[in-house]
């Protein structure tokens, strides 16, 4: 590949050398910025469906200035990304310094989105904040939807995942030119990126590339070869198509999503099928295969197969006030919905009763809220604590329990408050309305508090409070002022016990 050879560089437009060849950037705030970095080829044409490829060097110095394409995703929140292009798997990097003796912590974020949406490009991803620390933070795209997570006959399962691992083994193989230690890198990331980063440590394939994670609002949903696939019929049915390489690579991937959404938007008749997850409209998730994935995160972890990378995991309290706003359900939960979410999510027989009396005096919308908010988030999260301790490994676990003043302080610690608390991005992006326009003195000062014990993990690992433990279950509850105390959420903990959150299956043939 060749590449237009730029004039010197100078101090304005850092300069690193790779194993595919030399790249310029830019400097930002006193950090050198690198946008756009190949570390795959384009998934199109013959590799359409594959796993991931390395990337082909080029010639002379190649201009890392733009972000690279976004993949192919739903618009449904408005975020959409016109760039033009096929080379959707890049990654960019911001460093104080692009010295390879610097020896920096690392890094490695992955976004969320339910497994369909996320685009590195977003301003509440800008790393400056957190590379400002003296780390070095990587930010990337992977595969969605159905190009990233589809069953589909003669492809690999999870090739988002796969791509991730491609990441990590670029970072691996060229971080220490930009400053980073290869030895020492994190991944963290929220909600999908959260699940994402939780599959990793299952994954043997990801195994030795990262030596910390950080899971942030973890979902429980794990899917079955048998349940994805049947999912995947119903893709291509929208089409006309077989779910097979051959056919749906024929299809232009800018019409993918769309097809997704059509199957998103009438869920709900798939309900004998594939169960819960048409309630909660879940069409992607990670694949229990065998192979790429062979067990759930908990099973694996419990299992003892991360018990040398350390971990970071936790969730917000109110996870599923943001839905129930999107929703258009808050403040308005009936009777009738409450008791159908505790009917379908709460676990067992009696799972409904139990949840009545483990929290007598609740209201139907905050039984509405519980229920949900357990199911796909707040119990995986301390459940993924709980294996890797069972497993001979160590965890820190955290609640952020701050309640936002945006919209009116009506959606409190709400799935997605931490992503700008992390970034130190209050006042852009989508989650910034969140913090309330202009962020308050406390809101600055949390987010200084969790970008300091994220970076720290990173560095050290350990981020300032005691590790999770069986007995104890010390947890740092993130508000104004913080505290540590054991988990908060001790009757939801209760309820969901013995529950073992198993792969999803298919119900009906």
């Amino acid at each position: 590949m060749a590449v237009t050879t730029s004039s010197k560089p100078s101090e304005s437009e850092p300069e690193v050398r790779i194993a595919a060849g030399a790249l310029r950037g830019s400097r930002e705030a006193g950090l050198a910025v690198f946008r756009g970095i190949p570390f795959a080829e384009p998934p199109v044409g013959a590799l359409r469906f594959a796993a991931p490829q390395p990337a082909r060097g080029w010639d002379g110095v190649r201009p890392a200035l733009a972000f690279g394409p976004p993949p192919p995703q739903s618009d449904v929140l408005g975020t959409h990304d016109d760039a033009a292009g096929d080379d959707w798997l890049t990654l960019n990097v911001w460093t104080p310094g692009p010295d390879p003796a610097a020896g920096l912590p690392v890094m490695v974020w992955i976004t969320g989105g339910a497994y369909a949406l996320g685009n590195s490009t977003l301003p509440e991803y800008n790393a400056g904040h957190l590379a400002s620390s003296g780390t070095v933070v990587v930010t990337l795209n992977y595969r969605l939807g159905i190009e990233g997570f589809a069953q589909i006959e003669g492809a690999p399962a999870n090739r988002g995942l796969l791509d991730q691992v491609a990441a990590l083994e670029w970072v691996r193989d060229n971080i220490r030119a930009f400053g980073g230690d290869p030895d020492r890198v994190t991944v963290f990331g929220e909600s999908a990126g959260g699940g994402s980063v939780a599959t990793l440590l299952a994954m043997p394939r990801a195994a030795g590339l990262f030596r910390r994670g950080i899971a942030q609002s973890v979902p429980g949903p794990f899917f079955s070869p048998e349940l994805a696939a049947d999912i995947a019929t119903a893709f291509a049915a929208e089409l006309g198509v077989r779910p097979t390489v051959a056919d749906l690579s024929a299809v232009d991937p800018g019409l993918l999503p769309a097809v997704g959404d059509a199957v998103h938007a009438k869920i709900a008749q798939w309900q004998d099928r594939w169960g819960p997850i048409t309630y909660r409209s879940i069409p992607f998730a990670p694949v229990v295969d065998g192979d790429v994935l062979p067990s759930t995160p908990w099973q694996a972890l419990a299992g003892g197969a991360a018990r040398d990378v350390g971990l970071l995991v936790g969730h917000t309290r109110d996870e599923h006030r943001l839905f129930s706003l999107i929703e258009g359900v808050l403040g308005q939960v009936t009777a009738e919905q409450a008791e159908t979410a505790l009917r379908l999510l709460a676990p067992g027989p009696d799972g409904a009763q139990r949840y009545r009396e483990a929290f007598p005096d609740a209201r139907d919308e905050e039984l509405y809220e519980l229920v949900n908010a357990d199911w796909l988030f707040r119990m995986p999260s301390l459940r993924l604590a709980d294996a890797q301790i069972a497993g001979g490994g160590q965890a820190y676990l955290y609640e952020l329990a701050w309640s936002a003043p945006g919209f009116g302080g009506a959606l409190g610690a709400c799935h997605g408050l931490d992503v700008p608390l992390v970034f130190g991005n209050l006042t852009s992006g989508r989650t910034a309305m969140l913090i309330g326009d202009p962020p308050s003195a406390d809101a600055w000062e949390l987010s200084a508090q969790i970008r300091t014990a994220w970076t720290a993990f990173a560095a050290h690992g350990d981020p300032g409070w005691p590790a999770y433990d069986a007995d104890h279950r010390l947890t740092q509850i993130f508000d104004t002022p913080s505290t540590v105390a054991p988990y908060p959420e001790e009757a939801s903990r209760l309820l969901w016990q013995d529950h073992p959150f198993p792969v999803l299956p298919l119900l009906a043939r």
